[in-house]
């Protein structure tokens, strides 16, 4: 999603990856909320487990179709892999070390750190503290369809023809830093009202049918946090994208993406394992993510209009369109 598509379609490209990715998701959720829609117990039932692997076994085998760089017929990824087959190992690490020691990677390190930090604070203070076993199983799916509406949304943004790549990544910015400020307000005064009912010892009682009146703000917000973070995740890909046409750097940037994404993740599981206050991990994962957008200004500026690659000449998005169809 970040080489095997013209530089213009790389939005869309992420958008349908994202919605293909939470497809999954929604489906165990529901899945889950199906087998235990009478269930009164406070976890799950095994055979919630026994559906969840049979899907991850069918997306394994499906693994097997990827189709390889060599039969994509795109000038701009040919041209960008064509001085890296034949390197050897000492050139490829020192590619490696390249790819990533630029300002423009390391000012968006702490972007992929918080891709995952918010998750532990929402799936169970939020969603896992708040609500009954079946209205979580009902959430869990709204969380990862609202991933699919925010993937799709991010990617007309990022793909939108009027604006120029720089402009775009500029119009991505500003909507992860407008939409953050707002969810996560809307956060902070869920977390107030929650705080209140835990006070008086209120805890996983909430009923999407029997408490609608109170559930759907929750629910709602719920739904704001899955988008959000398919807007995040999204604007992250789309930017690895913009750095290269190369098969074999956008694997070292996403990897790093995945490790700096797993240790955000790590670091919010932990803290919230410790049962540090709810209020203490919102403001946390509220000031990182605005932190990290902040940090990320230099890499948004230095966004070009195209990516030259070795080999790859061209000098406007438009040009590379044209040779591409």
């Amino acid at each position: 999603m970040t080489t095997y598509v013209p530089e213009s379609q790389k939005g869309r490209s992420i958008a349908v990856f994202w919605i293909i990715f939470n497809l999954g998701g929604m489906i165990g959720s529901l899945a889950s909320f199906g087998l235990n829609y009478h269930s009164e117990e406070g976890s799950v039932s095994n055979s919630t487990y026994i559906a969840t692997m049979v899907i991850m076994m069918f997306g394994w085998v499906i693994g097997v179709f990827i189709c390889p760089p060599s039969r994509i017929k795109l000038l701009q990824l040919h041209e960008a892999e064509s001085s890296v087959i034949h390197q050897s190992i000492g050139k490829r690490l020192m590619n490696i070390l390249h790819a990533l020691l630029q300002v423009r990677v390391l000012c968006i390190l702490p972007l992929f750190f918080c891709a995952n930090v918010y998750y532990s604070y929402q799936q169970n203070n939020v969603n896992g503290t708040t609500f009954n076993i079946r209205t979580r199983s009902l959430n869990s799916a709204i969380y990862w369809m609202a991933q699919m509406f925010g993937g799709l949304f991010m990617g007309f943004l990022l793909d939108f023809a009027y604006f120029n790549r720089r402009q775009r990544a500029w119009l991505g910015w500003a909507t992860l830093m407008i939409t953050g400020m707002a969810i996560w307000g809307g956060g902070l005064a869920f977390q107030r009202w929650e705080d209140e009912r835990l006070a008086r010892g209120l805890k996983q009682d909430i009923d999407y049918a029997r408490d609608a009146g109170i559930a759907t703000g929750p629910i709602w917000l719920f739904f704001f946090y899955g988008s959000y973070d398919a807007l995040w995740q999204g604007y992250c890909y789309w930017l690895i994208g913009t750095m290269s046409n190369s098969a074999a750097v956008a694997a070292v940037l996403v990897g790093a993406y995945k490790t700096f994404q797993a240790a955000g993740g790590a670091m919010a599981w932990r803290i919230n394992a410790l049962n540090a206050a709810p209020i203490t991990q919102l403001a946390m994962d509220w000031g990182l993510c605005i932190g990290a957008l902040v940090v990320a200004i230099p890499t948004v500026w230095m966004v070009t209009l195209t990516s030259v690659d070795d080999g790859l000449t061209v000098t406007d998005e438009k040009k590379v369109d044209e040779d591409d169809k």
